[in-house]
């Protein structure tokens, strides 16, 4: 209704509006010309109705009958013109349009109706043309990610894109799958997310019962189903007008995304790829307070209150990240799988683990959940590092942290099993992790090892990695020779290198402290 008061056809006849606000929001498919009092019983719904009112029934309650007519077919606004049959408007006729929503303009000057009509006549057709270009272009873009077999979270992305508003993938239980949402917005957004969802939901059905439009603050969600199966829902949060209709955009990434859980068969995709983004993203420091990224964990299904929190890192096999949650399950607990860390070589996972305050999560419970994730052919060859036990999102990224500073260390040779590492019982890990952002501590660990670095990068050497399997074994020589995969001779002849280098006594427990500590510090920073 709006863009019909500011077309030049309607302008020239000096237009009032006398009914508004709200009602002036109201979209007009079709602009019907009639002065009949029956003229409610020939509209279909979103009529813009021009008129003299010059057969309007001339009793005030035959006129508020007549009004709520035209607001019971679903007209969008009547322009009455004033002159030819009314000098002023009923007031009745004020009353009963304002009491209904109904848009009403008077028009103080003669138009010529035809002029108008064509005029609101074209502007409809250049919108709807306009609006099926921008559909054929939706369309066409959502279809290329369909064939190039994108991603669950980037097609969310595009759709965030595309309708410059926040958009998030949910599965049937109420769980963040994939979410493109700006960082401010995180904490308030997903803070209880399973009842704001669940309240938009049932708005949303109320609206389709009704068969009324979403408002401009309403959130719309559409079934993410195939072949009768359904995985989720796409919600699309309040944000500006598309071409082609906010609805329409998002029904094209649900059937992207739907076509795209057919083609994953009977793995879980959405699991593995939303929430490895999300773990991910944590450990990057990708979050604008620790109050968001709390709620988008819990969101995702992760409890953190009244929970006991590991970070842990598989590594040396590969990990099936996608069955980590149901591996969880089993303990009672909930999980997230995210990629390899830096400084960590793949095949590799970063695991969130959410346990129950009393449930164990000793050596055996970490070897049967990992158990779970790799071949039995491979479970000799991983490496598990366990972070301390933690409450809260701060202590539960620390022990990530403490996890992957274990991870890329040397590995020991493993007897039967996984091997286990735990933070509690590295007390230089826990200190590393602790001190990870202090810039003098690793302006000190660079400085203690610059002769090793600078020999290593000139002759493409081995120092490092020679210190590292001698502090990794500090009172068996043999062993570290042999984790260094050199001959004693050699390994004692790079020994000897280091400590000219150096100008150190490597038997010296207070230098192997100090150099066991910048080691660690440089590997904590992925360096």
């Amino acid at each position: 209704m709006r863009e019909v008061i500011a077309l030049d056809a309607v302008a020239q006849g000096v237009p009032e509006v006398l009914v508004g606000d709200d009602a002036l929001d109201a979209r007009v498919r079709w602009l019907h010309v009639s002065d009949s009092a029956g003229v409610a019983r020939l509209l279909d719904g979103g009529e813009l109705l021009l008129s003299t009112g010059s057969s309007w029934p001339a009793e005030p309650a035959d006129l508020r009958r007549f009004i709520d007519e035209l607001a019971d077919a679903g007209l969008s606004g009547l322009v009455l013109e004033l002159g030819t049959h009314y000098r002023y408007v009923p007031a009745v006729v004020v009353e009963a349009a304002a009491a209904r929503g109904l848009a009403l303009i008077v028009l103080h000057r003669e138009v010529k109706f035809v002029t108008v009509t064509e005029a609101v006549h074209s502007r409809i057709i250049t919108g709807q043309t306009d609006a099926l270009r921008a559909r054929d272009e939706v369309r066409e873009r959502f279809t290329a990610l369909v064939l190039r077999g994108s991603p669950a979270d980037f097609i969310v992305h595009q759709l965030a894109q595309t309708l410059g508003a926040p958009i998030v993938l949910e599965n049937l239980g109420y769980e963040v799958v994939a979410a493109e949402v700006p960082l401010a917005m995180e904490e308030e957004l997903f803070t209880e997310w399973e009842l704001r969802s669940r309240s938009a939901h049932r708005r949303s059905e109320q609206r389709r019962q009704r068969g009324a439009a979403a408002g401009a603050d309403d959130w719309l969600i559409i079934p993410v189903e195939a072949r009768g199966i359904r995985w989720g829902n796409l919600i699309a949060l309040p944000g500006p007008e598309h071409a082609a209709g906010r609805m329409a955009v998002l029904e094209q990434g649900a059937i992207a995304l739907a076509v795209g859980r057919l083609a994953d068969g009977d793995a879980d995709e959405w699991v593995r790829i939303g929430r490895r983004r999300l773990v991910d993203g944590l450990l990057a420091g990708r979050f604008a307070g620790v109050g968001g990224a709390a709620a988008r964990l819990e969101a995702a299904g992760l409890p953190l209150r009244g929970a006991k929190l590991y970070g842990l890192v598989v590594s040396g096999a590969p990990v099936a990240v996608e069955r980590a949650d149901a591996a969880a399950r089993a303990l009672r607990g909930r999980a997230l799988a995210g990629s390899a860390p830096a400084g960590v070589a793949p095949p590799a996972a970063t695991m969130l683990v959410s346990l129950p305050p009393d449930a164990a999560f000793d050596d055996a419970a970490v070897v049967a959940f990992v158990r779970a994730l790799v071949d039995a052919a491979d479970v000799e060859r991983v490496t598990v590092s366990v972070g301390r036990g933690a409450e809260g999102i701060d202590a539960a990224l620390a022990s990530v942290h403490e996890a992957v500073d274990l991870a890329g260390g040397r590995r020991r040779r493993a007897g039967r099993g996984p091997h286990l590492r735990r933070a509690e019982n590295r007390p230089l890990v826990q200190l590393v992790a602790a001190l990870r952002d202090d810039h003098r501590v690793l302006d000190h660990g660079e400085r203690m090892l610059a002769p090793l670095i600078a020999h290593d990068l000139s002759r493409s050497g081995d120092l490092l990695d020679v210190l590292e399997a001698m502090l990794a074994h500090p009172g068996n020589r043999t062993a570290a020779a042999g984790a260094s995969h050199l001959s004693r001779s050699v390994f004692y002849q790079r020994i000897a290198l280091i400590e000219e280098l150096l100008g150190a006594d490597l038997d010296d427990g207070e230098t192997q402290t100090a150099l066991h500590l910048a080691l660690l510090v440089r590997r904590s920073a992925g360096r």
